[in-house]
């Protein structure tokens, strides 16, 4: 069985870890890895290759920021002649970029099975970008891998179980099984943070597009920074818009450590010792949760509706005073972390378990 795998994104890099560590370790299984370089920041990219000791893809595109449609529709091109060479059985695609969705189209065009994992989310604002990318890509896979009972109910409310064609497997979230597996490895941080620190991304086109949001974002983690000192790793996004804004916010936000994007244990590092997380990210929140700390999300909806439910995670509209009332809501909370409810840490071995009988 030969499986063309699709990624571009930071997040897929360490999704695709765990399942290319599984697969390496299959007889008779062989993926071939594409990079749509989406993400083109070396920090943000390639580092992830080696740092997570997986091959690096045999295809790299190197389709950077473009607007949505010319980026989807280069994607597309380059995927199809990769895909027709290898003569692949199954193309699998994560979460819900412009990456995902030009493999999904691919594989639909092509008569291709298409494996999604992280099927089934949904935050309900069609105006987001990555909203119509999963559900086009749901619509058109035949196995749906979701990650948590909300997900397999978001399906099932929209008919999926009528499709003869596609099949519904809950198998957990692949990202706890990377969390729980690199967590282990041995890694001292070489940036000195305080010892005290909030962990926080912004890099969400509804808020770094949106100069206003930018602002008040900023207003507010500078007045939280003089309580909980914040370290934040710059999306380079981010970094544009904030230079456009404000040239000089290095030192007119003297209590938030501004840094370059971090790798992955980085990451890690910084989610075993932040006191709590703030972010626009749909993977750190459940990430934020996998470590035990609560988290303020810059979004007035979410993906992963069972953290809110849990009292882990506390939405706030882009607003000053709100996002300052609801971090008070956060800093109240005692929630229970003894839950789980993103599996036992084996997704991705049940995902491979699938797409094997699957093709049987």
């Amino acid at each position: 069985m030969k499986i063309v795998t699709i990624i571009g994104a930071r997040p897929q890099f360490i999704k695709a870890a765990v399942l290319s560590r599984v697969i390496l370790q299959t007889p008779n299984v062989t993926e071939v890895l594409v990079h749509t370089g989406q993400h083109y920041d070396a920090n943000m990219s390639d580092v992830f290759f080696n740092e997570m000791e997986i091959p690096h893809p045999q295809y790299h595109f190197n389709i950077q920021s473009k607007f949505h449609g010319e980026m989807t529709g280069l994607m597309m091109i380059e995927i199809e002649k990769v895909v027709l060479k290898e003569n692949s059985d199954w193309i699998l695609v994560y979460g819900d970029t412009n990456s995902t969705l030009a493999g999904a189209l691919i594989a639909s065009k092509l008569h291709i099975k298409l494996a999604h994992v992280e099927a089934g989310l949904r935050s309900f604002n069609t105006k987001m970008p990555e909203e119509i990318n999963r559900i086009l890509t749901d619509r058109i896979s035949n196995i749906l891998f979701c990650p948590t009972d909300n997900a397999v109910k978001n399906l099932e409310d929209e008919g999926y179980r009528n499709f003869t064609d596609k099949k519904i497997i809950k198998t957990g979230d692949i990202m706890l099984d990377a969390s729980l597996f690199y967590a282990e490895k041995d890694f001292e941080m070489s940036y000195k943070l305080p010892k005290k620190f909030a962990l926080c991304t912004v890099h969400r086109a509804e808020n770094t597009d949106n100069e206003e949001n930018l602002k008040i974002i900023f207003q507010s983690l500078d007045r939280i920074s003089e309580n909980c000192p914040i370290v934040l790793p710059l999306h380079p996004r981010t970094k544009s818009k904030l230079e456009s804004i404000n040239p000089n916010y290095i030192e007119e936000f003297n209590n938030i450590s501004f840094l370059p994007p971090f790798s992955y244990f980085e990451m890690l590092w910084c989610l075993k010792n932040c006191e709590f997380v703030i972010t626009d990210s749909g993977g750190l929140q459940k990430e934020a949760y996998f470590f035990k700390k609560k988290c303020l999300t810059l979004r007035d909806q979410t993906e992963w509706v069972e953290l809110v439910i849990g009292g882990y995670n506390f939405l706030s509209i882009i607003n000053e005073d709100k996002i300052l009332e609801n971090l008070g809501i956060l800093e109240k909370a005692k929630p229970n972390f003894k839950s789980s409810l993103y599996g036992n840490g084996n997704t991705a071995e049940l995902i491979l378990e699938e797409l094997i009988n699957y093709s049987k």
